[in-house]
């Protein structure tokens, strides 16, 4: 989809649909108000309340055929027009891009007017945002009922002298959706096609310019001591690939962020085998590792100037004569060992491993994006990501950036009366820690990888995807990653 920016008069725009704000307080927009002085049309629907006057409600209405638009959508935008808040506009982009999805409109204008002062490029880059996303659909293994939606253009009008800053948001949102798509598309394929070995193609597909992409086959990581990681994917006869991305946009002598994504392309439980209900969506279950994709892909197309590192720890969890077994001992890579108690809590034995190669960046933050739990969702829902930190100060960060993006975590503790339930008579550590605060004790675990330096884990496991009906994945956390690193909604 193209997206411009235009200044001027409303009276010769020619389009299939002109979009145009009315408020929670009944004020309208210049163009709203053009509309109902020409053609009358919007006094009418204020008469017979057929608006909900609350952001993100519209109202379709047909102007005279003489107009040089042949549809007018009319929608609220927020409560007051010097007082939009991010999520008022985040809303209402949303239900706008939703209304045009499915009708025969080709361009569109959105009549946006001035923004509230200092806000045109945040209000650019939420409707940018909101029309990738929500003009996304999976497609890739389907035959039967395609629709393709007619939109292909989307044309800011602004009052404004200076459009640079509607331009800077529409580059920033089309970015930052395309980044949010390609999480979700990914985790969407079926695990017979994302494979460690696709996500590994796809990672190199990306590289070029500031971003170098190698892989590292199950012969290398055997010569880097990975144990844990093998152990995971010793059941599989898939090859596991740990994948490096290193995006160089600022000097060497800056520390990057590092980004390490658990990429379990289908994990059964291994012999620990999961039950059968709903074990499709184990598919989801290296989301971690496409949400480092998409935010890779956002960076690419942005060219910020910020020094980050994607690790990606991709394989399979599968049961079968070569897996590891309950009670089998592994030696990771940090040397310290683990008594495999559960081989369904394998991501982080994946992560541990990747975790102790971060070292080597001198990084400045670590940050694990993982569906580790299914005890992150019976505490949080699926609606924040769980979050836990090794410093503070990190933690706040990205509790801030997930509040702007709409992408929100909450913090859970980590505290060493939980290190204890991974006590082990056999090894230096067990891999669970029992049922009681299971995420938490997930993240002691990651945290023993990960004291040379500050860490933060998101457990997604909660809000990577939704099931039933509108199963598919969120994209999530890319949105807020984004936000730590660029600033995206400031």
């Amino acid at each position: 989809m193209d997206f411009l920016v235009k200044t001027g008069q409303l009276d010769n725009l020619r389009t299939d649909c002109l979009i145009v704000q009315i408020y929670g307080d009944k004020s309208l927009s210049a163009a709203a108000k053009f509309l109902d002085t020409r053609y009358g049309l919007v006094s009418r629907v204020l008469q017979l309340n057929d608006l909900t006057l609350k952001a993100g409600h519209y109202s379709w209405l047909l102007p005279p055929e003489n107009a040089p638009f042949k549809r007018v959508l009319l929608v609220c935008v927020g409560a007051k027009a010097e007082s939009l808040s991010p999520q008022e506009i985040k809303n209402t982009a949303a239900a706008v891009a939703k209304a045009l999805k499915n009708k025969p409109v080709k361009n569109a204008v959105w009549s946006v007017e001035n923004a509230p002062a200092g806000s045109a490029k945040l209000f650019a880059t939420l409707i940018a945002e909101a029309f990738v996303t929500h003009f996304y659909s999976y497609r890739e293994t389907k035959t039967q009922n395609l629709t393709t939606p007619a939109l292909a253009k989307l044309t800011l009008h602004t009052r404004e002298k200076t459009d640079s800053s509607w331009r800077n948001g529409l580059q920033l949102g089309k970015a930052l959706g395309e980044g949010i798509n390609t999480a979700r598309h990914l985790g969407n394929l079926p695990g017979n096609v994302c494979t460690p070995s696709y996500l590994a193609k796809q990672a190199q597909t990306l590289a070029g310019g500031k971003l170098n992409v190698s892989v590292l086959d199950e012969k290398q990581l055997t010569k880097l001591g990975m144990g844990a990681f093998l152990s995971v994917a010793a059941g599989s006869e898939e090859p596991a690939k740990f994948i490096i991305m290193q995006y160089r946009g600022a000097a060497a002598s800056v520390q990057p962020t590092v980004l390490v994504g658990k990429g379990i392309t289908f994990d059964t439980g291994g012999i620990s085998i999961k039950p059968g209900p709903a074990m499709d969506e184990m598919k989801f279950d290296m989301c971690g590792a496409a949400s480092v994709l998409g935010v890779m892909t956002t960076l690419q197309r942005l060219q910020p100037r910020i020094n980050v590192v994607g690790l990606i720890v991709a394989t399979e969890n599968m049961p079968s004569g070569r897996a590891t077994k309950p009670g089998d001992v592994v030696t990771s890579m940090s040397g310290q060992t683990i008594e495999i108690l559960n081989t369904d809590a394998e991501g982080r034995l994946v992560l541990c491993d990747a975790l102790t190669y971060a070292e080597r960046f001198k990084p400045k933050a670590v940050i694990d994006i993982a569906t580790l739990t299914g005890a992150c969702v019976i505490a949080l829902g699926n609606h924040a990501s769980g979050l836990f930190a090794n410093d503070q100060a990190l933690a706040d960060e990205l509790l801030a950036a997930g509040v702007a993006a709409q992408d929100r975590a909450w913090q859970m503790p980590l505290w060493d009366e939980y290190q204890k339930g991974l006590d082990s008579n056999f090894a230096d550590m067990a891999n669970v820690g029992g049922r009681e605060g299971g995420s938490i004790t997930a993240a002691c675990f990651l945290s023993r990888y990960a004291k040379a330096f500050k860490w933060a884990h998101l457990d997604i496991a909660g809000t990577a995807w939704v099931g039933g009906g509108g199963k598919g994945a969120t994209g999530r956390p890319v949105g807020l990653l984004l936000q730590y690193l660029l600033g995206i909604y400031n």
